[in-house]
């Protein structure tokens, strides 16, 4: 199975747990791709790639569990600057979003990717997910639970996608130009989300999945995909919360989840190795 993530040198601890819980939850191939790259925004931030060793401390880490598995780095920094998303650099959200719409230039990156944000993780197994034909379609995914509601790129009918988890066609996606299209928009049009805007707005083929396969409002036993997104809570006051799978006290005593112990408590014995490049041991 072929995964796909993207980011800055922030990233790590956020990969390190996402990837941790897709090998627990199945025991296939994984062959990862992280696209990083260095961009500045002028006047404002310097996001810095994420760093070869800590690529080869999670390469080695996969390949504890199966020798087929591996990670490994692009930094597409040439990519980036060459069609840079000019006016929506100084967005909300980080530069750091839209580096997967470059992953079509990537002559590496097979026909068939399932991208996941690094706040994502993996609650059951997701083999048939992954191994649905999606020939027909450039892209398969869920509902935005919160901008289902407000944006309507296709007509009146609750179409709005979620960006965290995308089972992308990237044979499709390359010969309609879907990447290229939304690469121009980035760069030409002002969006609040940029990357998610763009994709919803410009992608002609796609598939809606049920919400189990990216859950970002409340964890279900059958949840597939968690993905700890901002929400908001209306009792007894309305307010936002934002917690990441890394802040684990929070994700226990604010959201309540102890589904992950397991993975949280091997992700508080690895990221210290991870931050020193070595690895020490089985996991």
């Amino acid at each position: 199975m072929n995964i796909l993530y993207c980011g800055d040198e922030h990233m790590d601890d956020g990969m390190l747990i996402s990837i941790l819980s897709l090998l627990k939850h199945t025991k296939q191939p994984l062959h990862i791709y992280v696209l990083t790259a260095d961009v500045v925004v002028p006047g404002k931030k310097v996001y810095t790639a994420l760093r070869p060793p800590e690529i080869n401390f999670l390469n080695q880490l996969v390949k504890q569990h199966n020798p087929d598995n591996f990670v490994k780095l692009f930094n597409i920094t040439p990519l980036f600057n060459r069609e840079m998303p000019t006016v929506n650099l100084n967005t909300y959200f980080t530069p750091m979003c839209m580096l997967r719409l470059y992953a079509d230039q990537i002559t590496e990156i097979p026909d068939k990717l399932l991208y996941l944000d690094t706040d994502v993780v993996c609650h059951r197994n997701f083999d048939a997910f992954y191994h649905q034909d999606i020939s027909k379609y450039e892209v398969v995914g869920c509902l935005d639970y919160y901008g289902r509601l407000f944006f309507h790129d296709h007509g009146w009918r609750m179409s709005y996608m979620n960006s965290g988890v995308l089972l992308l066609n990237m044979r499709k996606i390359r010969a309609d130009g879907l990447f290229v299209k939304c690469r121009h928009l980035c760069a030409t049009k002002w969006m609040f989300m940029p990357d998610q805007s763009a994709l919803n707005k410009l992608v002609t083929s796609y598939q809606l999945v049920p919400r189990r396969f990216n859950e970002q409002r409340k964890l279900h036993n059958d949840t597939v995909f968690q993905h700890f997104t901002t929400s908001f809570r209306f009792f007894p006051l309305l307010r936002m919360i934002t917690v990441k799978p890394w802040q684990v006290d929070r994700v226990h005593q604010q959201l309540k989840i102890h589904d992950y112990d397991d993975i949280l408590d091997k992700y508080q014995q690895l990221v210290t190795q991870m931050k020193h490049n070595t690895i020490k041991g089985g996991v």
